[in-house]
């Protein structure tokens, strides 16, 4: 009889020195640098008083305890007295120059199935959707808390803050957590607040990247159609102490998958000649698609330009 492995943190094989959340069905997007185990090791035998004899017994001695301490180690590192924790694979973290994780092409899912992702979408397993990557824009090789990121790769140094860097266009997905909205339009009025400080107030760093926000107005909200689901999307055009400002837009919609959990992704554009066209946001919008969904309609992977406006 097989179990399934527990939910918990498990070394990312395709990452070293990370670990990846198994929710105990699939793994997701969140990541962490792994948790130093203490090592306590027996205290050295004391060494007889004698001649050379009695002190060699007592350096073999002593030699055969730290073996057997590096032996012990490597059984429980291994594991190999419990289930053998999965290994991460492809379509958590798409493979690609500066993707998060970043595991191999043939990287196994959990039933040892490879798994091949397109380089050109930005993957949530955990939410089941892919989003296209537009031409100009990366996967950061680290993300922010929780939040599966795409962004620019043209970035500049914070006019808020010295010695840290803003990019002119970021799109992340979220899940969101301790909120009592149930429908797509009260969770993307309730999100857009913290989508805005997020982006022009404070990071998490607590730095004013852009000085702070000084007024902010709506610009558009109203229903849309997002992976074959109904959601709705707030839009705010956002004032800011230093540098151009910007627009940050909350979007909600029921995940496709079975659950249909509810899925939020938050744009945030600099506003002026350097940010990404604000139409880019409903091209984005229109692109987003069901895992294994393969349907093009103009929005998928490099075929995704920046539209003029």
């Amino acid at each position: 009889m097989s179990y399934p492995t527990p939910p918990g943190w498990y070394p990312d094989t395709s990452a070293p020195g990370t670990e990846r959340w198994w929710d105990g069905t699939a793994w997701t997007a969140h990541t962490r640098a792994p948790a130093a185990a203490p090592v306590h090791l027996p205290a050295p035998a004391p060494v007889p008083r004698g001649g050379g004899s009695a002190r060699a017994v007592a350096l073999v001695v002593a030699g055969a305890v730290v073996v057997g301490a590096v032996v012990t180690g490597a059984v429980l590192l291994t594991g190999n007295d419990e289930p053998a924790a999965p290994a991460a694979h492809a379509s958590q973290s798409p493979t690609r120059t500066g993707a998060d994780g970043v595991p191999g092409d043939d990287d196994p899912s959990p039933d040892g199935t490879p798994v091949h992702e397109d380089a050109d979408v930005l993957t949530d397993q955990l939410n089941g959707i892919t989003l296209p990557i537009p031409d100009g824009w990366e996967r950061p090789e680290r993300t922010s808390g929780q939040l599966l990121t795409m962004r620019t790769e043209k970035s500049y140094e914070c006019p808020g803050a010295s010695a840290s860097y803003c990019y002119p266009g970021t799109v992340t997905t979220r899940t969101p957590g301790g909120t009592d909205a149930t429908t797509p339009e009260a969770l993307a009025k309730e999100d857009i607040t913290e989508a805005a400080d997020r982006a022009y107030d404070e990071d998490i760093l607590g730095r004013r990247i852009h000085g702070g926000i000084t007024a902010h107005r709506q610009t558009a909200a109203g229903e849309v159609t997002v992976a074959g689901r109904t959601g709705y999307y707030v839009r705010w055009k956002i004032t800011t102490a230093k540098g151009p400002g910007g627009y940050v837009q909350s979007l909600a919609f029921p995940s496709p998958t079975g659950s249909e959990s509810p899925v939020i992704v938050r744009y945030a554009f600099d506003a002026g000649p350097d940010g990404p066209p604000l139409a880019l946001m409903d091209t984005l919008t229109r692109g987003i698609r069901p895992i294994g969904d393969t349907t093009t309609d103009g929005g998928v992977g490099s075929s995704v330009e920046h539209p003029a406006g």
